[in-house]
């Protein structure tokens, strides 16, 4: 993963700009979801989602101090932290968008979702349009997910780049 793509992730996961991620700060992106996708805080798929995250933070706090800095998340950031924790947190808020449980987000349930994540509604449109390339109106968890991976661990993807209009790159516009 190049140093860049680690910066960016990182801050857009400090949502508070202090240079650290707390604890609090990175489950809010499941509250955020849950609640954006009219999920009950006890439905057990917000459930999951939490228990996910929780274990990704607790992966990313190598000194289990209930902060991780910028230096901390560059040593623990890559491949085998996208595949050992990443990709089942980040399928599990995919979960909380699909509301009828198809593997599948309609373009209104990507939008809720990745505005939950923080992103604007156009960023997410250009986005969907690039992750639905047989224009059948979907996206498929594993192309959703293929995408945010390609992005963490080579700094690129296709859904990253159609954030990406022209000209500097806003904290927000590629938040995964």
């Amino acid at each position: 993963m190049s140093d860049a793509a680690k910066r960016h992730i990182f801050s857009m996961l400090d949502a508070d700009g202090d240079g650290v991620i707390s604890r609090d700060e990175y489950l809010a992106r499941v509250d955020r979801a849950a609640e954006a996708t009219g999920r009950d805080p006890l439905d057990p798929l917000v459930e999951a989602a939490l228990a996910a995250h929780r274990e990704v933070f607790g992966a990313m706090d190598a000194d289990g101090d209930g902060r991780v800095g910028l230096d901390e998340y560059r040593g623990w950031a890559g491949h085998d932290a996208f595949e050992q924790s990443c990709r089942p947190a980040l399928g599990s808020l995919f979960d909380l968008a699909d509301a009828d449980g198809d593997g599948h987000l309609t373009r209104e349930e990507f939008t809720r979702l990745r505005a939950a994540t923080g992103n604007t509604a156009d960023g997410a449109s250009a986005a969907f349009e690039v992750l639905d390339a047989d224009g059948d109106g979907l996206v498929g968890r594993d192309a959703y997910l293929a995408a945010i991976h390609d992005y963490l661990t080579t700094g690129t993807s296709p859904m990253a780049d159609a954030y990406r209009p022209s000209g500097p790159v806003p904290q927000e516009a590629t938040a995964f």
